[in-house]
């Protein structure tokens, strides 16, 4: 089967109305995978224990890890590449099922050696049935290169639909059938498994993988880069629990990755599909008058417009949600999850910097930036660890705000972006998330002792009442930006007539 071909109607769209459909359908999509996965995350969480949670999160540092290498770098270039032959999409599937078949066979063999590491020989069990993951990899990664190159995000929105849904079904069905942690190595491989099956039909490419990789050296050497730059990544946001684990028992890791968890729901799951939108549309934008750095600072804009409020909101209203979301045995994770919420609008800006790099062609910018963050992070963790699960979500507050200054400063002279622009477009959504906190705050200190569903049933509205207050009270051109993203139409229409 060939490739979809790019159509004659996408092409002669405007790339403005290509971003807002293919944002319709990626972000739409999303919330809803997002809701099924939420529903039966939540539900499955007060079935199970923090310890459950902490073994599980040990397999994930290895499985992280892994997972770098797993060639998605590879599929990047080929969707940033101007043309692509049949033969070098055969090339990327050859690739892929070499490199993945590789990573299984590495997971399985270290496995041991990292249950001894952990102390916890369940773990070994756990690596080597998770091997199956890296099996569906080529199968997922291929046909969502092909799709992206077309900006078709409507068929990749209907089989992670799918692919949500079985693992939703399989994760409550493990949960309630009593078995425990086994239901989080299962459920991931059935959600995998469906969405590749999806994926490869809707892109229609089942076909033979090419082994012979000759002309594949630029498509090697990109996939190479964005490699490195991942394992970076990998360094930032796993260490913390590779150093956790040996340091915490499961219920203290557990709390921890939990408080992770919920705070990191935007940044983890909203912001990925916006920024794969982003680096296909950059991609273009790169192909004809490099400005990508004027749609990068309307992006972080609109982007932070939507992240601010929301960290804001976790760190004002910790204590309620923890009850209400998670329930009484996990009120330990309050604390944590405040400071983490503080911590997590950096994160999110930072995670939104390396599309635009990869897009012109820079993934070496994304390495150097990744590499100083491990350096950076890695060190705060190893001191912050040694005053507990709360010394560790503070390393985060510490370490962040220094990681983030440097890639900005490597990396807006490269986008031809001036820093008051970028915080020109993130002042107005930054104090009125501020506004909104500090108000939230306090009005939950001075209510009377109140079940958690019903507090934070009183303090979200208010919050958002007051964060949209704010916003039109001093902060129009931002609702009119916020407008012109909108891909709905009359929605649009309502948010420009304020």
């Amino acid at each position: 089967m060939t490739a979809p071909a790019e159509s004659p109607r996408i092409e002669s769209e405007s790339l403005g109305s290509q971003i807002r459909r293919a944002v319709l359908w990626r972000s739409g999509s999303q919330i809803l995978v997002q809701m099924v996965q939420w529903a039966a995350t939540f539900l499955v969480i007060r079935v199970l224990s923090p310890a459950d949670y902490g073994l599980f999160a040990m397999t994930q540092v290895i499985l992280g890890l892994l997972n770098m290498l797993n060639g998605l770098g590879l599929a990047s270039g080929l969707i940033r590449a101007k043309e692509v032959s049949r033969q070098q999409i055969r090339q990327l599937f050859g690739m892929l099922l070499l490199v993945n078949g590789a990573l299984a066979f590495t997971q399985f063999m270290l496995a041991p050696w990292a249950a001894a590491y952990y102390r916890q020989p369940i773990v070994a069990q756990m690596l080597q049935v998770q091997c199956l993951i890296y099996l569906t990899t080529p199968f997922i990664a291929l046909p969502f290169a092909l799709l992206s190159r077309a900006m078709d995000y409507r068929e990749q929105a209907k089989a992670n639909v799918a692919g949500s849904l079985a693992g939703a079904i399989a994760a409550l069905g493990g949960a309630l059938a009593g078995l425990g942690v086994w239901t989080l190595v299962f459920a991931p491989i059935v959600l995998f498994t469906v969405r590749g099956l999806a994926l490869m039909t809707a892109a229609k490419a089942w076909m033979w993988p090419s082994f012979d990789f000759r002309g594949a050296g630029d498509l090697a050497r990109y996939g190479s880069l964005m490699a490195l730059g991942q394992l970076c990544w990998f360094a930032e946001s796993q260490a913390d629990v590779f150093i956790a684990g040996r340091q915490f028992d499961p219920h203290w890791l557990g709390i921890y990755t939990t408080s992770l968890f919920l705070t990191q729901i935007f940044v983890s799951k909203i912001v990925p599909p916006l920024n794969e939108v982003a680096f296909a549309a950059y991609a273009r934008l790169n192909r004809d008058s490099g400005a990508v750095g004027a749609a990068f600072v309307r992006g972080v804009g609109i982007i932070m417009a939507a992240a601010l409020p929301f960290y804001a909101g976790i760190a004002a209203t910790a204590q309620p949600l923890v009850l209400t979301m998670l329930g009484p045995q996990w009120a330990q994770a309050a604390p944590v999850v405040r400071i983490l919420a503080l911590a997590m609008p950096l994160l999110t800006l930072q995670t939104l910097i390396a599309p635009a790099c990869d897009a012109m062609g820079r993934p070496g910018l994304s390495l150097r930036n990744g590499a100083t963050g491990a350096v950076l992070l890695v060190g705060a963790y190893l001191v912050g660890v040694q005053w507990g699960v709360i010394g560790l979500a503070c390393s985060w507050l510490v370490a962040y705000p220094l990681y983030v200054a440097i890639s900005l400063k490597r990396t807006l002279p490269v986008l031809g972006v001036a820093p008051s622009a970028l915080l020109g477009a993130i002042r107005a959504p930054l104090f009125g998330a501020l506004a909104m906190g500090v108000s939230v705050a306090l009005v939950a200190r001075a209510l009377p002792p109140l079940p958690a569903p019903l507090a934070l049933a009183c303090l979200v509205p208010l919050g958002g009442v007051i964060y949209a207050a704010w916003l039109i009270a001093f902060a129009r051109p931002l609702v009119r930006e916020l407008a012109q993203a909108l891909p709905l139409g009359p929605a649009r229409r309502v948010f420009q007539a304020l």
